[in-house]
């Protein structure tokens, strides 16, 4: 969308409005002197009197029309040049690098179609000109002295300290709820002796950072001495579907740490296990282990109805087959978006350190999708299992997961503005897109005595008098991701979405609400963008 700044800007190079030519404004007042000296000396009947007129009239048209034409002609040349256009016809290509080992070798395929079908063209990393810069791998060693110059408009597709959270063992390890107790090994030897001992029931899994080789076993014959590993507890009663054990795979993006903005993609994958849970053997991993060769949702038959005859998406199937059990699946999905945003909260100072050393320092050229991993026990209580750095986007195992990892894509890039119609060098903030009556919130409150002299109290700092440069840019950019979701769901700042689901024995999911989160233990930026939020819900639900 180009805004138009001024009035001098549309007309520029064409008279402005209301104004004539000088040789327009010459012959006008030649035929009214003539039709005026006609008439006085009675030289003119009716009738010449009349064509005299509609001559007139003719020559105004003509004038009003060509006119008309050069103000549609300036109008869409602003826009040309808005989108990368030019009026000679020159094309201002918006550039995308990837890195990544073996990044042509196919599994990046439908990331490299995302682009190009949003007029990206694909340079190398060295150019140090590219608008986008997308990682399979961590960028912020191998890059670092690239990356350490970005320019505002340029957008790299991961956050520096990602890892504090998609590195296995520390996710497993921090202690966090929705996530299965762990004990790092050699170090917590002692603490997972003592835990095993007070819950005899509980069973055991030995992981690392590679995710291989995991094995249900008794606790003797696991390798407590094994460094680089961590030993955590199995959900041993999981929810079953045709007799499968399941996990579920949600997109989750990273737009803002400081304040903190987190949204998910709608859809979801589910992915099976190849063999029935029962008989219960850990000897046959292919029972309880998700691997590569997982059984696809569409094999499976109560969910094969809905997703194949009726062409519902995975998260769609799995809610009606739930909901046909008597069980609600917006409890799981309460559940989901509570243990996100309890993961990332976690880790909101450790990613704001890490970015500190990137200028500007904000974060602002960084974004990031992760896929963190569920399970569902038989009582719906759901648990993270881990999150996903770069999770696989390649089809070619599983044709049929092609659109949903398109769609992932697209409205991931659309939500961070990278998806969106800017020109090459520009960052979307900078595009006069959001004005300030689109971040203006509090209206009754903002009119008071007490806020047109009080910038501290709530919600008077969210005032046009009280807003600084640095808060303005927040909002905008809040406003922008709500325009640009497409079907990405906000998860934090939290929502209404499930203000009327029952608390769980998981999850209090009321004091999970836009409405009403505890707000007291957030960094200010954050109580301040909770509260903008809650400002936009009044005056829009859209925004709940």
């Amino acid at each position: 969308m180009h805004v138009v700044q001024d009035e001098d800007s549309l007309y520029k190079g064409h008279p402005r409005r209301g104004s004539w030519s000088v040789t327009s404004l010459s012959t006008i007042r030649s035929i009214l002197r003539n039709l005026f000296l006609s008439i006085r000396g009675r030289r003119m009947n009716s009738s010449n009197f009349l064509l005299g007129l509609l001559l007139l009239g003719t020559f105004l048209t003509y004038l009003n029309v060509t006119r008309l034409n050069a103000v549609i002609n300036t109008l869409t040349n602003n826009n040309h040049e808005a989108s990368g256009l030019s009026t000679k016809g020159k094309h201002a290509v918006k550039k995308f690098a990837v890195h990544g080992k073996r990044v042509d070798s196919g599994y990046l395929a439908h990331v490299f179609e995302a682009f190009e079908r949003l007029g990206y063209a694909r340079v190398n990393v060295s150019d140090e000109n590219w608008d986008v810069l997308w990682s399979h791998d961590y960028p912020f060693r191998v890059l670092n002295e690239q990356l350490v110059k970005l320019k505002p408009s340029q957008k790299v597709n991961h956050f520096p300290g990602s890892g504090y959270i998609t590195n296995k063992m520390n996710l497993a390890t921090s202690d966090l709820a929705y996530v299965p107790k762990a004990f790092q090994i050699p170090k917590d030897k002692n603490k997972l002796m003592d835990y095993a001992r007070k819950n005899l029931h509980k069973k055991f899994v030995q992981k690392s950072n590679n995710h291989r080789g995991i094995r249900i076993e008794k606790l003797e014959k696991l390798d407590l001495s094994k460094n680089g590993t961590f030993i955590q507890e199995y959900i041993g009663n999981p929810l079953l579907i045709n007799g499968h054990k399941f996990d579920i795979g949600v997109y989750t993006v990273l737009t803002s740490i400081n304040p903190l903005r987190i949204y998910i993609y709608r859809d979801v994958l589910f992915r099976f296990c190849p063999e029935q849970y029962h008989p219960f053997d850990p000897d046959v991993v292919e029972k309880y282990v998700v691997g590569d060769d997982y059984l696809p949702l569409w094999k499976v038959p109560d969910l094969e109805k809905y997703y194949n005859d009726l062409g519902f998406g995975m998260r769609d199937s799995f809610d009606a087959w739930y909901a046909s059990k008597g069980k609600s699946p917006e409890s799981v999905w309460a559940q989901v978006e509570s243990a996100i945003r309890t993961i990332y909260l976690s880790k909101e100072t450790q990613l704001i350190e890490s970015t500190k050393r990137f200028p500007p320092g904000n974060g602002r050229n960084f974004f990031e999708m992760v896929r963190f991993d569920f399970v569902i026990d038989d009582e719906g209580k759901v648990y993270i299992m881990e999150a996903n750095m770069s999770p696989n986007l390649s089809s070619a195992h599983f044709p049929p997961n092609r659109l949903l990892y398109e769609q992932v894509l697209f409205n991931i890039l659309g939500l961070v503005g990278v998806g969106t119609n800017v020109a090459a060098g520009r960052s979307i903030e900078d595009t006069g897109q959001v004005a300030s009556k689109q971040i203006a919130v509090f209206p009754k409150e903002c009119y008071s005595e007490k806020c047109l002299h009080d910038c501290k109290s709530a919600p008077c700092g969210l005032c046009q008098n009280c807003l600084n440069e640095e808060t303005i840019e927040i909002l905008k950019a809040g406003f922008l991701e709500f325009v640009n979701r497409g079907e990405c769901l906000r998860v934090f700042p939290p929502s209404n979405r499930y203000s009327s689901v029952a608390d769980s024995a998981n999850i209090r999911i009321s004091e999970e609400t836009l409405d009403n989160y505890d707000i007291s233990d957030l960094s200010k930026v954050n109580q301040l963008q909770v509260l903008w939020f809650r400002g936009k819900c009044r005056m829009d639900p859209a925004f709940c």
